[in-house]
């Protein structure tokens, strides 16, 4: 399980909720580690953190709120402070895997001199799981164009995984803009950060 801690467009005391957030989900939950990181605008901050854990964290997806007079401007009133806690969408890949492909051949034309049209070396390889397929016709035998099928068809497998990835983070990016005061899912205290419920 994937999820993103956020201070949104917070201040940086929000980003220092998240380092602190960070480090108490971290002893709470041993396995957690960290998978991406965005550093904030004061050193040991955070404006957003990727984690991953064994454990099922889903009932932390909401806000966390941290009350506390804030470090860094001791003459401001403010004393709430709010983190954003989401769950990550995981990208959809495949793998590639020359068992998952299936070729079928066909006579080509082109080069060849006499055996044009008389030999199948025409090859159309398609994977499996995705339905994407090519055509290699390029060779003169069905071996090498089976080895050219095969290499043009890991590339856009590797391609669409690749986009997939971008769409993605993508999307658990925009999930900064999601932070929702209020009605927190936990509640943390003082600069110690102690939980309080």
């Amino acid at each position: 399980m994937e999820l993103q801690l956020s201070s949104g467009s917070g201040p940086a005391e929000c980003e220092l909720a998240v380092s602190k957030l960070l480090a108490s989900l971290m002893s709470e939950f041993p396995d957690i580690k960290i998978i991406d990181k965005t550093t904030g605008i004061r050193s040991g901050c955070f404006r957003s953190v990727r984690i991953s854990s064994e454990s099922d964290l889903s009932f932390l997806d909401g806000t966390i709120q941290w009350i506390c007079k804030s470090p860094y401007r001791p003459h401001h009133g403010r004393k709430n402070w709010f983190v954003d806690v989401s769950l990550c969408h995981n990208a959809e890949t495949e793998d590639f895997e020359e068992d998952s492909v299936r070729f079928e051949t066909f006579r080509s034309g082109g080069h060849g001199g006499q055996h044009v049209n008389k030999v199948e070396t025409g090859v159309r390889a398609t994977h499996v799981p995705t339905g994407i397929s090519v055509v290699c016709t390029d060779e003169r035998s069905q071996h090498m164009n089976k080895k050219v099928a095969l290499e043009r068809l890991e590339k856009l497998i590797a391609a669409q995984n690749s986009d997939g990835r971008r769409e993605t983070d993508r999307s658990n990016w925009a999930e900064h803009n999601r932070l929702v005061r209020g009605d927190a899912v936990r509640v943390y205290e003082g600069l110690g950060f102690k939980r309080v419920e």
